[in-house]
């Protein structure tokens, strides 16, 4: 079985490799052109995004005929396809991918919402990837990815809420208003839509690092070992000093820092930064 997701994964170019993901490619409109998400670096992309204040570029998902071209030829080497994308609640790309499967007439592509992003629908394809090396059926594999995704936190925050503003995520009016107070929302996917929720408000980066260590203590028992991906755009800084938050405040079974994809910063900005968490014991549960 051959997986397939889209650029919001945040995937590592180690991570395609090792498991021979197909990523569907997710576009970033600039005014003198598209660019693949994964055509630009990190560096290179948040740089521009801050120079081109106040504009900023805007995004598209693959439409259904690039999945159904993509499905076609991965369906020539007999596999079937398990294809996990993005949250339908924050993106068309799961109603494109499905779209673009129903146009086959193909009993062999399975498209599953991760009810999420970024490091939480990594989670659910790095388990995927392990299940099939395993020998799981397709059944086993969607079930525990349901167990996955119930089990997983999302949860991040931001410097500006400029960019989603601008995105039409949230009303300019509420981006001044907090803005003017200064205030940095705590921001996770919520489990019942996959769509975005605020789950409380600080007053400082500094404070909103701290009150994402105790959101995540109040969801995981004590001692309950966890894999915890801190991420974050451009901010470094921020990011290492919530591993060590989350260090002190957690069971730590696997640590990674990694990048906001390209894609997703065009609406957060380059202060992002936030984590996404899982209990180790569904991923063990697989090998």
């Amino acid at each position: 079985m051959k997986l397939v997701t889209d650029s919001a994964a945040d995937l590592t170019r180690e991570d395609i490799h090792a498991h021979d993901i197909t990523v569907a490619p997710l576009f970033i409109e600039f005014p003198e052109g598209t660019k693949k998400s994964e055509d630009i670096s990190h560096d290179d992309f948040y740089n521009r995004l801050e120079a081109m204040q106040p504009h900023a570029p805007t995004t598209s998902q693959p439409t259904p005929e690039m999945f159904t071209s993509l499905y076609e030829n991965i369906l020539t080497t007999g596999e079937e396809i398990l294809s996990i994308h993005i949250s339908s609640g924050l993106s068309g790309t799961f109603d494109s991918a499905s779209s673009g499967a129903k146009q086959l007439g193909s009993q062999a592509v399975h498209v599953i919402d991760s009810m999420t992003l970024s490091g939480g629908q990594r989670f659910q394809l790095l388990a995927a990837s392990a299940a099939i090396k395993a020998g799981w059926s397709l059944e086993a594999i969607q079930a525990q990815l349901g167990k996955i995704r119930a089990a997983s936190e999302v949860i991040y925050t931001l410097d500006t809420l400029n960019y989603l503003a601008r995105g039409g995520r949230i009303g300019r009016v509420q981006a001044l208003a907090s803005s003017l107070l200064n205030i940095k929302p705590l921001i996770h996917v919520a489990k019942e839509d996959g769509k975005y929720s605020t789950v409380g408000k600080s007053r400082t980066i500094q404070r909103a690092l701290q009150d994402i260590s105790g959101h995540l203590q109040g969801l995981y028992p004590k001692g309950s070992p966890l894999w915890v991906t801190v991420l974050h755009g451009n901010f470094e800084e921020k990011a290492n000093q919530l591993v060590e938050l989350l260090q002190d405040s957690l069971q730590i079974a696997k640590l990674e820092l990694l990048r906001i994809s390209p894609v997703l910063g065009v609406h957060t900005g380059p202060g992002i930064v936030g984590a996404a968490v899982a209990p180790m014991d569904l991923f063990e549960e697989i090998s």
